[in-house]
């Protein structure tokens, strides 16, 4: 399954999104979501720990001035590959 986090971790619940994401699934992070790829944060450690593969759009990442500060573990993805990921899952959550 798909999962993308739209908004800032810190305004949504994010203990109950780990709750959900298993094995095989993708956690894309879109808009203000990025920010929880932050090198060093807390919420990045949260993240990093469950069976996901989190990912960061690329262009929202430049939108916000981050490209410095997401951590280098996280992979990057461009609209082309954001396109390709929603056609992998045919089941997709809007977080």
């Amino acid at each position: 399954m798909l999962y993308t986090l739209l908004q800032s971790p810190w305004q949504c619940d994010l203990d109950s999104l780990l709750l959900l994401l298993q094995e095989g699934d993708d956690l894309l992070l879109l808009q203000d979501g990025v920010s929880a790829a932050l090198a060093g944060s807390q919420m990045l450690i949260k993240l990093s720990a469950s069976p996901a593969t989190l990912w960061v759009l690329e262009e929202d990442v430049a939108a916000r001035g981050l490209d410095e500060q997401i951590s280098t573990n996280v992979a990057r993805l461009d609209y082309t590959g954001f396109v390709a990921m929603t056609a992998k899952h045919p089941q997709q959550v809007a977080w």
